[in-house]
């Protein structure tokens, strides 16, 4: 039987395979960098440029070849049409589908109420942006034109305000911008996800955002917050306001603010009615949560929760128990469900093609300095027209002087490609100006309509030296852009949606008055098992019950609402509550740390410690003899649940963790058998976590520094011995009646 020889090319270095057909092809290594720039990059820029990031008129590709398409429709004058006709027109311009067409007109629709000033006039279902549940009909059954201001993305568009460009398909010519009259970057809510950056543009009212660009034409270093405070959204609600935070964003176009739900109370009927919500949220998911909440016990006032919605707007219905206080249930409901909500701004722009992240004076910049250029090539083109009739017109004026001389011209002009230049030659006009005469009807070859035509010649060297005028002077075209913006506030200015509360006003429900108080009894194991047991458990309960290898570490009194800080031998600190656990019984093992806070792998439990009021102090000492006296008030954090990193020194292993008020003695125990005591006096606090501390205690090469206690929970008897007056000190060696050690007796009774 024959054997099938391996095919290896001629230098054996590259191998050889077979395809389908039997015909040899060659596979060639190439470097994963080469790839990724050949093939990837193309993609990623593509995304980045062409999709997913907004440009300076405030459009991404997809709404801008949908409205040019509907604005060449006659949709912007004429009545609605299928919402299919439209889709299918675009698909001319979009190559990415009619679902993705439709997708894009219905964020643009009025219906569905995603932007403020809404740029698509819709009729019938498209859905509602506050819910999730609430589908849009299918393209076939709706219509829609365009809104009234889209007059003003599209005005003198035909006069080379933009460039245009080819179709994917070579077919037509779109435009690369829109010359939108008003900075609709700010304008329309944007978000957009591309490859490896994202955007995320909040609108604002367009009132507001024109009167903010005017008081930056007069000044650029105008107080922009004084005309445009805030974000305003199509969904209301109110915006937690807080100045410095949004000149924060204002100023790098980075940050957060919150936004919360608007709502009524009927005491008639003891019903909560929500009836604006926050824009980035929906009425499903906030009845979801507060049916979460309800069914596991957290919110225990409300009795029924209905969405009752319909043609009058959006309305959530909450009925409450008997004698409950609505503001302390929606202050609640604010902090545990998405009733109240962040909002992450991420001014990301494509300027010239580059994706920059600007703040709001830095976008009205770009956008003052984009829109000027619009108004100089409208004007260049105004102006071109102008001097080419006015061209026309001289040439006409010579032909007033002697009309019969013109007749005898043509009319002795034996061919007619002659007749345009003997009148040249007759009247010392040019080419372009002969035609004109020549093609002018022979029934208005006569004095009126020749001044009728030349009547305007006056006006159109006074329009001619305006226009240049404008042309040479940057405040005129700046004039230009100011009145046109203030046309846009008269015509489509609307009051604002969303209203802002300050938050120093707020009256804030304190968290702990949610969580119900009672004294317990914490109990931590040596291998990290926790129990919290209620003071009626601990009386009725026997023998604390532990894994066989475990037993007992500590143990301290507390109450459910109480703090925990949880030290690791990882140098960590998490923070918890004791209300985030169960109610436990002696019989049952507690519940695991490590587990519970979600460690790091193989980090172990220290201890566990009350902070109380974060006014106390910690005692850190180490294996290496130093000790660290640190206040609790360097673990304070904001957060109820949190990692904090660098709890301690990481220079030497930790020997023990001791929580105190006030001062207090504390004996030091070392491998060499030697005790000291010091107090605590002797150390400085330090305010930094991981502080190293001072030498407490002198150690021979060999030894280290054990274990550690308070004065009161030894043994020690003769506390004179061991006390240090000065640090760093050696200690005494223990005595035998120190340590707590007996010996046994030889007498008899």
């Amino acid at each position: 039987m024959a054997r099938k020889k391996k095919t290896e090319n001629s230098d054996n270095k590259k191998p050889v395979a077979e395809n389908v057909v039997g015909l040899r092809a060659e596979i060639t290594e190439q470097p994963i960098v080469d790839t990724l720039e050949v093939n990837y990059m193309p993609y990623a820029m593509s995304v980045i440029v062409s999709r997913a990031i907004p440009e300076i008129d405030g459009f991404k590709p997809s709404h801008r070849k949908l409205l040019y398409t509907m604005y060449k429709m006659g949709l912007l004058t004429g009545s609605r049409t299928k919402s299919a006709n439209i889709v299918g027109s675009t698909m001319k311009l979009n190559p990415h589908g009619d679902a993705a067409i439709y997708d894009t007109m219905v964020r643009l629709s009025k219906g569905y109420g995603a932007l403020l000033t809404p740029f698509v006039d819709s009729k019938g279902n498209f859905g509602k942006v506050y819910s999730r549940d609430m589908a849009y009909a299918a393209s076939r059954y709706t219509e829609a034109k365009l809104s009234a201001i889209c007059s003003e993305l599209f005005r003198d568009i035909d006069k080379d305000t933009v460039d245009f460009a080819d179709s994917y398909d070579g077919g037509m010519q779109e435009p690369s911008l829109l010359p939108t009259t008003f900075p609709n970057v700010l304008v329309s809510a944007n978000l957009g996800i591309a490859v490896g950056m994202a955007s995320n543009l909040c609108g604002f009212n367009l009132a507001e955002v024109c009167q903010a660009t005017i008081e930056y034409l007069r000044d650029p270093q105008a107080d922009l917050l004084s005309v445009m405070p805030a974000p305003d959204f199509p969904t209301g609600g109110e915006i937690l306001y807080d100045r410095s935070e949004m000149e924060e964003i204002y100023r790098t176009g980075r940050g957060s603010f919150r936004v919360r739900a608007k709502w009524r109370y009927d005491k008639e009927n003891n019903i909560i009615e929500i009836y604006e919500i926050p824009y980035t949220t929906t009425s499903e998911a906030i009845i979801d949560k507060v049916a979460e909440l309800v069914k596991t016990g957290k919110v225990k006032e409300i009795a029924d929760m209905r969405d009752e919605t319909d043609l009058g707007g959006l309305k959530l219905a909450i009925d409450l128990k008997r004698g409950q206080d609505p503001d302390r249930v929606m202050q609640r409901l604010f902090r545990l469900t998405p009733l109240e909500d962040a909002f992450s701004c991420n001014f990301n722009v494509l300027i010239a093609g580059m994706p920059r992240v600007l703040g709001v004076p830095e976008l009205l910049e770009e956008w003052v300095a984009w829109r000027s250029e619009s108004v100089r090539r409208r004007t260049h083109y105004e102006l071109t027209r102008k001097q080419e009739r006015l061209h026309l017109l001289q040439g006409l004026g010579k032909i007033l002087l002697d009309i019969d001389k013109a007749i005898a011209i043509i009319r002795e002009t034996e061919s007619d490609a002659e007749v345009v230049p003997n009148l040249m030659i007759g009247f010392g006009i040019d080419e372009v100006q002969a035609e004109f005469v020549a093609d002018i009807r022979l029934r208005n070859i006569n004095k009126e309509y020749i001044l009728k035509q030349i009547k305007d010649t006056e006006q159109l060297e006074k329009d001619i030296a305006d226009l240049e005028d404008i042309l040479k002077k940057r405040s005129r075209v700046h004039t230009i852009i100011r009145q046109e913006l203030e046309k846009v506030i008269k015509q489509y200015g609307a009051p604002r949606r969303t209203t802002l509360v300050y938050k120093d006003e707020l009256v804030q429900e304190p968290e702990e008055e949610s969580i119900p108080d009672y004294p317990v009894t914490v109990f931590l194991s040596r291998h990290g098992y926790l129990k919290k047991i209620t003071a009626q458990s601990l009386r009725m309960s026997g023998e604390q019950k532990y894994k066989e290898d475990d037993g007992l570490l500590l143990s301290f009194e507390a109450t459910n609402r109480s703090e925990l800080l949880v030290f690791t031998d990882r140098c960590q600190v998490y923070k918890t509550r004791l209300s985030d656990f169960e109610d436990g019984r002696a019989s049952a093992l507690g519940t695991f740390l490590p587990t519970k806070l979600q460690m790091d792998e193989g980090e172990n439990v220290i201890t566990v410690l009350d902070p109380g009021e974060y006014r106390d102090s910690i005692l850190f000492v180490f294996e290496n003899g130093k000790a660290a006296r640190v206040g609790l008030g360097a673990y304070a954090t904001k957060t109820n649940r949190k990692k904090l990193t660098g709890a301690y020194s990481d220079k030497s292993p930790i020997a023990a963790i001791l929580p105190f008020s006030g001062e207090t003695q504390v004996v030091l125990y070392s491998t060499e058998g030697r005790a000291l005591i010091l107090n605590t006096a002797q150390l400085a606090e330090k305010a930094t976590r991981d502080s190293q501390g001072v030498q407490a205690m002198t150690l021979k090469p060999k030894y280290r520094l054990q274990s550690a206690e308070k004065l009161e929970e030894s043994r020690i008897s003769n506390r004179a011995r061991y006390t240090a007056r000065n640090l760093p000190a050696a200690g005494a060696l223990l005595k035998p009646e120190d340590t707590g050690e007996t010996q046994l007796s030889m007498e008899g009774d």
